[in-house]
């Protein structure tokens, strides 16, 4: 064991090491020691509130665009993302990822593309710095409508 003392903001510090079989050493410190913590509220809560389809023209058909109407409760979000699944949520399809820029209420609509007609799982992250939050649900496309 070796030790070593030094003064630092009028606090003794005394640090010690200690060679352990398995190799490795332990530092042991005493003495006084200050930090700062910040506490954030974070998102708290995601909801999908409302799920739309978009009309399109029949040169769009191939592809049928979902609006998903999401709410938030906590810190307001600066990143969007989408995971599309299939109906057991256990095989990813597609993943899209957005900033967004809310300002005073967390409400905003993310908008998808379904390749075909199918039935899916959607996931919707909201995420900030700090913290994210998700939202699930089972979306049925048919023919560009969703059930």
């Amino acid at each position: 064991t070796t030790g070593a003392s030094s003064i630092s903001d009028s606090s003794t510090t005394l640090e010690s090491m200690e060679d352990n079989p398995d190799g490795g050493c332990h530092i042991y410190r005493n003495g006084y020691y200050t930090n700062g913590i910040s506490i954030v509220e974070g998102i708290l809560e995601v909801n999908i509130i409302q799920m739309t389809s978009i009309q399109m023209t029949e040169s769009q058909a191939e592809n049928a665009l979902v609006d998903f109407v999401v709410a938030c409760q906590g810190s307001l979000p600066t990143d969007v993302c989408t995971v599309v699944s299939d109906p057991t949520c256990q095989v990813s399809k597609s993943m899209v990822c957005d900033p967004i820029v809310v300002t005073d209420e967390c409400l905003l609509t993310v908008r998808r593309a379904f390749e075909e007609p199918g039935t899916y799982c959607i996931n919707i992250t909201l995420g900030d710095d700090t913290s994210q939050a998700l939202a699930s649900a089972l979306i049925s496309v048919n023919g560009g409508e969703p059930r």
